[in-house]
């Protein structure tokens, strides 16, 4: 490993800490310990320069581990971050990568399988720096930089992610065989042509051009995933970044591309083994349900009043467990794209009506007043109906949970632009400023007292955030907490209706 290189260890277990301190400082290594993110985050931001790599835990109480790399992504993209999981949650590691760690390694691991981790890093972290040194040559020209037999240019032809260069001509001065590689080309053909004569995949040399466009002196980088090959079978993430002289003119720009196909093949793999499972366990927990209510309703013989609760609590377990089973299978659909099938003209206000009616006697029973409005005459949607079904009930059902006795929910109806527009509105607990931009997040649900007792999975709001998106809508949010809360959805007209 590369003399005194700088790590830090965020995690909450004492006894991760002081081994990843022991073995790492044997190897030379000087390491740095947090017990939270808080801390860790307080380390980085007083030894930016000095850090090489990050060793962040993703379970730790307070503030978790992706917060803590989302506030490392916005303070230094750079960094080097490897997450510490548990095997029962590399879902989690493979959503840390996609948002910028570097690595994962999971618990429990050897010493060897540490050092091997943190080598590869601090090799990437050795490579960023010679990177950086690149892009500060200030007296020469990026095609001087191509033509030079140095250090640099075996550096970067040694790089396992793919480097182009360009010139303020958007001409490529600069590549390597792995930027080859990854985009089923040869150098050849690369090297010395203009963008437009490289058969680059059209979104990346779309960025690249408009980079080279680019007037605002805040432009720094733009990240994006994108498929290359003739089957489109390789999954590509290209950063693209501008090179400034000293006064701030363009001289060109650099991307550099990493192969993500095994992140999205593990992605696959996941979803496919969600939807397996789920679809295995449905059927026994159906069966015990129903079992559990033919002994409820006394049809086995009777029960005494204890024995009475404690099979209602077990069937409402239980349904809680079939809710959770069916959220997952939608969410398997949807990343399968299966979920939204079949798109007809949809008169949105019919769908809208048979929601409210369907929850009618679930608001009655708390008092609640449920209102649909609509205007005598709205555009046609193209959408899912079932899709469209779920949606509405997700949201209204979550209105109604939400708020207390003898308040109100209210469904309305209306056009905006080229969009339908649908609020669903209620004027229940209301949620945090904090919590809104969260949400929409996968298994995310607000905490507090008035949410203890309400039953839920976390992945409705995710659904229903899916299906808009697959419809090309929009959803959004506006609340305060103890004054109510506001779902507001767009989706596009019909653009050519049917005569009425």
């Amino acid at each position: 490993m590369p003399d005194q290189a700088n790590i830090l260890v965020i995690d909450d277990e004492q006894i991760m800490r002081d081994g990843c301190s022991r073995i790492l400082s044997r190897d030379g290594c000087s390491v740095l310990c947090a017990d939270n993110g808080s801390q860790g985050l307080e380390e980085i931001k007083s030894h930016p320069e000095k850090m090489d790599v990050i060793l962040l835990d993703l379970m730790m109480p307070g503030m978790s581990g992706m917060e803590v790399l989302d506030h490392i992504r916005t303070f230094d993209p750079n960094l080097l971050v490897i997450v510490i999981t548990g095997y029962a949650t590399v879902e989690s590691a493979v959503e840390a990568m996609k948002k910028g760690a570097y690595d994962f390694i999971p618990k429990p691991f050897t010493p060897d399988q540490l050092r091997i981790v943190v080598r590869r890093a601090l090799e990437r972290r050795t490579l960023q720096k010679e990177t950086e040194f690149l892009r500060r040559e200030r007296e020469k020209s990026l095609r001087d930089i191509a033509t030079e037999k140095s250090k640099i240019k075996t550096i970067i032809n040694c790089m396992g992610d793919g480097v182009l260069v360009c010139d303020r001509d958007s001409c490529i001065v600069l590549s390597n065989p792995a930027a080859s590689r990854m985009l089923k080309t040869s150098e050849t053909l690369l090297l010395g042509n203009y963008l437009n004569q490289c058969n680059l995949p059209s979104e990346l040399s779309k960025i690249m051009e408009e980079s080279l466009q680019a007037k605002d002196m805040s432009y720094a980088s733009v990240s994006q995933e994108l498929s290359a090959g003739e089957s489109g079978d390789i999954f590509l993430r290209a950063h693209t970044a501008l090179v400034r002289n000293d006064i701030g003119e363009i001289m060109g720009s650099v991307t550099v591309l990493q192969d993500i196909s095994h992140l999205k093949e593990l992605d696959r793999m996941k979803s496919e083994f969600i939807a397996m499972v789920t679809h295995e366990l449905r059927a026994p927990i159906a069966a015990v349900e129903q079992q559990l209510t033919v002994i409820l309703n006394k049809m086995a013989g009777d029960v005494t009043e204890k024995q009475e609760q404690l099979l209602s609590r077990a069937k409402q377990r239980t349904r809680g467990l079939l809710d959770l089973i069916k959220d997952l299978l939608d969410l398997s659909k949807i990343e399968a794209g299966k979920m939204v099938q079949y798109k007809e003209p949809l008169l949105l206000q019919e769908v809208i009506q048979r929601v409210v009616d369907l929850m009618r006697a679930e608001a009655e029973n708390k008092k609640i007043d449920l209102q649909f409005s609509t205007p005598p005459k709205l555009s046609l949607i193209n959408a899912d109906r079932n899709s469209m079904e779920g949606i509405f009930t997700n949201l209204i059902s979550n209105a109604i949970k939400y708020t207390p006795e003898g308040g109100k929910v209210w469904v309305a109806l209306g056009e905006e632009g080229g969009f339908v527009k649908a609020t669903v509105s209620d004027t229940g607990i209301g949620i945090k400023k904090g919590d809104l931009g969260r949400i929409f997040d996968k298994f995310y649900r607000v905490k507090s007292t008035e949410t203890r007792q309400i039953v839920g999975t976390g992945l409705g709001l995710s659904i229903v955030k899916s299906i808009v998106d697959a419809h090309l809508g929009s959803i959004s949010v506006e609340s305060e907490e103890g004054n109510g809360t506001t779902f507001i959805l767009l989706l596009p007209k019909e653009l050519n209706p049917a005569p009425c």
